[in-house]
């Protein structure tokens, strides 16, 4: 299988669906109007991106948080053998589409085990022609809203259904109802549930670049007023979600210049906080904004005569090959005024938060602070020179996917989409990232072996 996705990066070869397409290949998109609304206050509380153990009856099925990036990167055990699997999908397949009848608690227990199976098998053939009639019983749930469980297990199979099998017409079909549940959903777990599946159908269901650009601004909106658009006001959870959702989306976008400026603005006001949650999440999104406003120097197409010394980035402690940088655009015209700001995060001592919780904003504040000052450098950058090598570390984050080697994100947009990943798919995401063309192309990511 390593072999074959080898192969496939090699030769270039991608299906031909809209929505595939836009994965692997960015969309150079006309922006729409930036979000201009701005809120008074920022979120305050304390509250960890890992979130409580204690979820009630909620767990991995309705869960779209991914914890650390330690556990991102090395949380995934769900492993399942033999066929077993199969008639029970069979079974809960024809269990949701024979909805009459049935009980809040019967559609609670079937989706909760409909999601568990897609999330730890690869079930593509399995539902293959059912999507529609699937998707049409699954919005029924999220449009009643009888249960805060069943709506939000009702997100999370049709988010699953949409990352096993995508379809260009499910982004139409479910994105009303879903903006409705942010909008009015009386539950603030249904609302950050739903922002994510929203931002799960515009990515992989068919959304047009306008479409994407509209959803981006939507969500901004939800965070520049701190939820107050959604009925959610000084609400951690949705604010969070619709950061993370944004930061997904935007690695569709090649150019992201017209947006840049005030993207970043919100974003500087949130890094103040008093939810981790939201800060990391406000963090990693400038990086990205940062690094997506340079390109590497292409020796065959870029001269860098045509660019002023002032366009042109190299790291000072970049070591002999390391590509140097052309800025296309200022991602944000206050720079210094933002680096102070993350420099005082990043050495944060204040005790009214967690030790946990301390340490996770110091970890991903340093890296954050290191990619706007140098923007060469990714997630978990080290300036370190190793002893065997006698070259510098670089960024040391990787992705083991089980024997067979590892991928390394040494960019934020590769951190980014592989958090959007796993918040769906969960402890599956190695056996999809090895088995679903989908999952593959979202961070076509040559593998290294583990050495």
């Amino acid at each position: 299988m390593h072999d074959l996705r080898r192969q496939a990066l090699e030769s270039g070869k991608t299906t031909s669906r809209k929505a595939r397409s836009k994965v692997s290949s960015p969309a150079n998109s006309k922006p729409s109007s930036p979000a201009t609304s701005r809120a008074a206050s920022r979120i305050r509380g304390n509250s960890s991106r890992a979130g409580s153990d204690d979820e009630g009856e909620l767990s991995d099925e309705t869960s779209f948080s991914v914890g650390s990036i330690d556990e991102v990167l090395n949380g995934d055990s769900t492993e399942h053998s033999g066929d077993a699997w199969r008639p029970e999908l069979a079974d809960r397949i024809e269990e949701t589409l024979a909805r009459k009848g049935s009980t809040v608690q019967g559609r609670e227990k079937c989706y909760k085990a409909y999601v568990h199976i897609l999330t730890a098998q690869y079930a593509e053939e399995e539902i293959r022609g059912k999507e529609a009639e699937l998707v049409v019983a699954f919005l029924k749930s999220i449009k009643e809203e009888k249960t805060e469980k069943e709506t939000i297990l009702a997100m999370k199979a049709l988010a699953m259904t949409l990352m096993t099998s995508p379809s260009d017409l499910i982004y139409e079909a479910a994105s009303t109802p879903l903006k409705r549940a942010i909008s009015h959903s009386t539950s603030t777990a249904s609302k950050a549930a739903a922002i994510h599946t929203l931002g799960t159908c515009t990515f992989y269901g068919g959304a047009s670049d306008d479409e994407i650009l509209e959803n981006m601004d939507f969500l901004l909106e939800i965070i520049t007023s701190d939820g107050y658009t959604i009925s959610a006001s000084d609400e951690p959870e949705p604010v969070a979600a619709a950061l993370e959702e944004w930061g997904f989306l935007c690695t569709l976008i090649d150019d992201m210049s017209p947006q840049s400026e005030d993207a970043v603005e919100a974003f500087a006001e949130q890094i103040t906080s008093s939810f981790p949650s939201v800060q990391i999440a406000a963090g990693e999104n400038i990086a990205l904004l940062f690094e997506k406003s340079f390109k590497q120097v292409d020796p065959e197409e870029d001269s860098l005569a045509d660019f002023p010394d002032s366009e042109i980035m190299s790291d000072p402690d970049e070591t002999p090959g390391v590509p140097k940088l052309i800025r296309l655009y200022p991602a944000f015209r206050r720079t210094d005024q933002l680096i102070h700001s993350l420099q005082s995060i990043a050495s944060i001592s204040t005790h009214h938060l967690s030790k946990t919780d301390r340490k996770a904003l110091r970890t991903n504040f340093v890296d954050i602070l290191n990619s706007v000052e140098y923007p060469t450098r990714g997630p978990r950058y080290q300036n370190a020179i190793s002893d065997e090598t006698g070259k510098r570390y670089g960024s040391r984050m990787v992705v083991r996917i089980h024997k067979g080697g590892v991928m390394k994100i040494d960019k934020w947009w590769k951190l980014t989409r592989l958090q959007g990943l796993k918040r769906v798919l969960q402890g599956g995401f190695v056996g999809h990232y090895e088995k679903n063309e989908v999952v593959f192309e979202t961070l076509p990511i040559m593998m290294s072996n583990d050495r």
